[in-house]
């Protein structure tokens, strides 16, 4: 077949899948808001996805030095996580009523299995073993997380960028372990809001990703806490009492604690 003929047989269907995209949708019951809660949910692992390429393609851009790509890759994940918050408005038009009705059928699957939100969590700094308790050995999910747990964090390659800008960085972290407040790496910090440079641009968009970060487990758990109130979660999870637990703990803890210095 030659190009043209690959040309015109691509259509928009089978560009995008959507024979299968759209198949992917299987209720477990004739309730009718049960396809309202796939969808959200299938859009959501989409989203994850889009922001786990763009953050390894950011990663990218640090190391090299890129402040300008780094920025605007930033500056896109900022947006697709806005939108992430704002589907939980679209999955709060579902009364805890609505949602009882087909409750029952999601058995033990539940929003904790998200290996991809487990990776991003990796991605981001969390070095925390207990997240494999969903994921069997030799699978590939867990694999993905672990790998990602091994690697550097976002933050270790922000920390990378500062040293190939010259900065004096401390070195030597173990990037296996969690991120932890360095008053070493503060004052390096301090120093780069004092240059006000791009360097200190990059900072405030991290700020920025923590801060919607945190606006999305706020948004979460409320909305765990007005459709199921402190009843457990599916699969045996907690529910909202788990979620509530992780709230406001920032992932690159030294750009918070640098403002009262500043």
């Amino acid at each position: 077949m030659s190009d043209t003929d690959t040309q015109m047989a691509l259509s928009y269907t089978s560009y995008l899948a959507l024979d299968d995209l759209l198949a992917a949708q299987r209720p477990r019951s004739d309730e009718h808001d049960e396809l309202l809660f796939i969808v959200i949910h299938q859009v959501y692992e989409l989203w994850f996805k889009q922001i786990l390429h763009e953050a390894l393609y950011l990663q990218e851009h640090l190391a090299a030095g890129h402040t300008a790509h780094a920025i605007r890759t930033l500056r896109r994940i900022l947006t697709v996580l806005k939108v992430v918050v704002a589907q939980i408005d679209v999955l709060e038009t579902m009364t805890p009523s609505q949602f009882t009705s087909f409750r029952a059928r999601l058995d033990a699957s539940s929003g904790f299995q998200s290996a991809q939100f487990r990776e991003l969590e990796a991605v981001l700094g969390r070095r925390d073993e207990r997240v494999f308790a969903h994921y069997p050995e030799g699978g590939e999910a867990r694999q993905r997380i672990a790998d990602a747990m091994s690697r550097p964090s976002l933050f270790d390659s922000y920390i990378g960028y500062l040293a190939v800008s010259g900065y004096p960085v401390p070195t030597g972290r173990d990037v296996t372990k969690p991120l932890e407040p360095s008053p070493a790496l503060q004052e390096v910090l301090l120093q780069v809001y004092r240059d006000d440079s791009g360097q200190s641009m990059v900072a405030e968009h991290l700020v920025d990703f923590d801060e919607g970060m945190q606006e999305w487990r706020y948004r979460h758990v409320k909305m765990v806490e007005r459709t199921i109130g402190d009843k457990s979660g599916t699969g045996g999870s907690s529910g909202a009492g788990y979620l509530r637990s992780t709230l406001f703990a920032p992932m690159f803890p030294d750009l918070w604690a640098v403002r009262s210095q500043l």
